[in-house]
């Protein structure tokens, strides 16, 4: 699951929005249903919006057609994968220092698929599977595919996540 922003809950005191009766929509929610309303999607990649009421987390599934990684449905969240950690987190550039606003929702999933395609063992966050790819490809390879197929890689549990 992505959360893009953590928005606070804020009291509202005679603002424009209450004595209108409705809620005003925040810059962040502007912005993500504009992002979606001009997401085009390659077709290894699909989003779920679990609560229509929170555009602002989602879930983003890959679906690899080539590379280590071909064949799987993987959601991000538990993935054996030298720049997502077990929590989900992704080391991607532009999540970080090479954020700008111009950047979209269709940046950001193009730049997840390219890890998928060729993950980057140089700027890792899981430093584990990093070395193994580095040190050896075809373990490397070998623990994807078991990971893959649910089941245990350096006595971490992976669920099955091919198609």
């Amino acid at each position: 699951m992505i959360k893009l922003f953590s928005m606070k809950n804020q009291k509202k005191d005679g603002s424009d929005a209450q004595k209108s009766g409705g809620k005003r929509a925040s810059a962040a929610q502007l912005r993500i249903t504009k992002d979606i309303n001009e997401l085009t999607l390659p077709k290894t990649c699909e989003t779920e919006f679990p609560d229509p009421d929170n555009l602002l987390s989602f879930k983003v599934i890959i679906c690899p057609d080539e590379g280590f990684y071909r064949s799987g449905r993987i959601m991000l969240l538990h993935v054996y994968h030298p720049n997502i950690d077990m929590e989900g987190n992704v080391c991607l550039n532009i999540l970080r220092e090479d954020w700008k606003p111009v950047l979209t929702i269709n940046s950001i999933v193009y730049g997840l698929q390219y890890l998928f395609l060729e993950p980057n063992p140089e700027d890792p966050l899981n430093k584990e599977a990093a070395e193994v790819l580095r040190m050896n490809r075809p373990l490397f390879e070998q623990n994807v595919v078991k990971s893959m197929r649910g089941g245990y890689v350096s006595n971490v549990y992976f669920e099955r996540c091919l198609k």
